[in-house]
């Protein structure tokens, strides 16, 4: 049995992975933006071993969200699949940053760093990543005009490239991005053409299987197939740089 932390597990894939999870007997700890989003899945709550509460886009409520989960006690894993689509406009967090950057990029990272490490973490990304910017100019969209899909796959680049890159640097975890695919949540829109089902099982099985094929680090999957990601992702100089950038503007050092 394993003690998993799902961020934004009150609607969508990670609802659907939470009541896998504690189907199969799992120890679950939900995280919901608010009290009242928490409410809006009260069966879960009551079978999960605790909540964490804390919107993402706010990142004095991420130190609050680390908090409460250390507070619960040992992980064995994280899958961090709390995300934002495309906004129409850059709309500001309460630090300034634009909420695609602070929620698919920031929130991640800073949890990685602030929630005491479990052995295995997941993230959830896009094959949008593969159109993300690589040069690492203004990622959070200060001084070029806005562009809400741009925003997006760039966020889930340097989402993508972080994770592979603590894989790299922390051999002691087992670290692996998903591509969950385009599918019918209320992100994706009711005419996604991917399926519900598969686009969350392939996060929980990294984050609990004791199957040899789940027992990697480094893996860019979908659907428990692996795939390749963007190249850059996969070079240490750009992960060194992406890292970099996220330590510059954070003052915190992903290890």
């Amino acid at each position: 049995m394993a003690r998993v932390l799902i961020t934004g597990s009150t609607t969508g894939l990670g609802e659907a992975a939470a009541r896998q999870l504690l189907d199969e007997g799992h120890e679950v700890v939900l995280h919901a933006r608010s009290t009242s989003r928490a409410g809006d899945v009260a069966d879960l709550s009551a079978r999960a071993v605790g909540v964490v509460i804390g919107d993402l886009a706010d990142l004095d409520e991420v130190r609050q969200v680390a908090d409460q989960a250390n507070a619960i006690g040992a992980l064995d894993a994280i899958i961090h699949n709390a995300g934002v689509y495309i906004d129409p406009e850059r709309i500001a967090t309460p630090q300034g940053h634009a909420r695609t950057f602070a929620v698919n990029v920031l929130a991640p990272f800073l949890l990685t760093s602030w929630i005491e490490h479990p052995t295995r973490l997941v993230y959830l990304s896009s094959g949008m990543h593969l159109s993300g910017d690589t040069s690492l100019d203004d990622v959070d969209w200060t001084a070029r005009p806005w562009s809400g899909v741009q925003a997006y796959c760039d966020s889930k680049l340097l989402l993508t490239t972080f994770a592979l890159a603590l894989a790299r640097r922390r051999p002691d975890q087992r670290i692996n991005v998903v591509d969950p695919g385009w599918v019918p949540t209320r992100m994706g829109g009711p005419s996604a053409p991917d399926d519900l089902e598969l686009g969350h099982l392939t996060q929980t099985w990294l984050a609990v299987s004791d199957d040899a094929e789940a027992a990697v680090s480094g893996g860019y999957w979908h659907h428990r197939a692996r795939q390749s990601p963007a190249p850059a992702a996969e070079q240490p100089p750009f992960q060194d740089a992406v890292l970099a950038t996220l330590e510059g503007l954070t003052g915190v050092d992903a290890g």
